[in-house]
């Protein structure tokens, strides 16, 4: 394991967090020469996500430093490898969590990628030459082309980059639980953050019914007159969540602290199934009686594999679908992660990396 090989021949201007305090500063370092089967990406964009910030503090043990996070891009080829037959110079392309696997196992033939036991990720990660993955907040990235995605023309390349993440993230279990081949069903959303207000978005297009659970009672305006949310709950509201028993069959939990299930499940009909998809950083408490007394399923989803993930690319352009964000230069990445960790944006932050000099910070 090193952060370079020797063919890491091309210097690039990015921006890294070199220890546990979090503080973002440039960062100039090595990637790679385009292979056979890469594609060299000019960066554009790059969403900021909830992981980021759980990597550039190692509140999972595990960062590397200094580590380069990004893993929501967006931007255009500029270099094509000769076995590359799907991407030409000049493409719009996207990057999200993945940036190697196996190939040989059964996930990765049945194009399950993410679920490979030895998924590496597009940042801090070991990529197949040993070296240490760097992800999107810098001005170019080299990726294996079985690990990028189209962005359809009609999506602003802005507002597509967080799909890489937060849209794969709640399309996979939508689809994992047959809400894109029906209609009518009744889904919840549990948070009204970066993946629940593109989660709202999708569940309507749709064309289910859908109830965002917050405990915040202020973002009720928003997310039925701004998202199209067709009802509310108030999860600390005992009176709405004593009406709400026994009325969804799908809901997504999007939660990122710790929380009980057992309220949540209380209000799916009988076999109804409930996924989580945030990523607490404490174990979330799983109470057997709602289980056992609902025969209902609790699952758990992990963004998507690479055809799938083109497919939600796919259906977001079909269905015009983008996650609404506010735009940032790279010079106030450490003020978004501070408010970030404060829930303070709506919904989502990115960086313009394409004009963000190697100066900033």
């Amino acid at each position: 394991m090193a952060l370079e090989t020797p063919n890491h021949t091309q210097t690039v201007a990015g921006w890294a967090a070199y220890d546990s305090s979090g503080q973002i500063a440039p960062y100039i370092f090595k990637r790679r020469e385009n292979g056979v089967n890469d594609v060299t990406i000019k960066i554009m964009y790059c969403g900021i996500c909830h992981t980021d910030l759980h990597h550039v503090k190692n509140d999972w043990g595990i960062t590397m430093y200094p580590v380069v996070p990004g893993h929501e891009i967006t931007g255009v080829i500029s270099k094509v490898g000769g076995n590359v037959k799907n991407f030409e110079i000049g493409d719009r392309v996207g990057v999200g969590c993945l940036a190697a696997s196996c190939l040989e196992c059964e996930f990765c033939k049945n194009s399950q990628e993410n679920y490979c036991d030895q998924i590496q990720f597009t940042y801090n990660g070991i990529f197949w030459d040993g070296s240490i993955t760097c992800g999107g907040y810098s001005q170019m990235l080299v990726a294996d082309h079985r690990y990028v995605v189209h962005v359809p023309d009609n999506l602003p390349m802005d507002a597509a980059a967080p799909l890489l993440c937060a849209g794969i993230t709640m399309f996979s279990p939508m689809k994992d639980n047959q809400l894109l081949e029906s209609r009518g069903k009744k889904v919840g959303i549990v948070g009204l953050g970066g993946l629940g207000h593109v989660g709202v978005k999708m569940a309507r297009a749709f064309g289910h019914h859908v109830t965002v659970i917050s405990t915040s009672p202020s973002k009720e305006q928003e997310a039925k007159l701004r998202l199209g949310a067709n009802d509310f709950i108030v999860s600390t509201n005992t009176e709405q969540m004593q009406r709400g028993k026994r009325t969804l069959d799908v809901i997504l939990d999007t939660v990122s602290a710790k929380h009980s299930l057992g309220p949540l499940l209380e209000l799916l009909k009988v076999n109804g199934t409930l996924v989580v998809v945030g990523a607490p950083d404490r174990p979330i408490e799983l109470p057997s009686f709602p289980l056992i007394f609902g025969k209902r399923v609790v699952k758990g989803s992990m963004t998507g594999g690479m055809k799938e993930t083109q497919e939600m690319m796919d259906v977001c352009g079909k269905h015009n679908i983008t996650c609404d964000i506010e735009i940032i230069k790279a010079d106030q990445i450490n003020e978004a992660l501070e408010r970030l960790a404060r829930n303070d944006v709506r919904y989502r932050f990115v960086i313009d990396i394409a004009t963000s000099s190697r100066s900033e910070l």
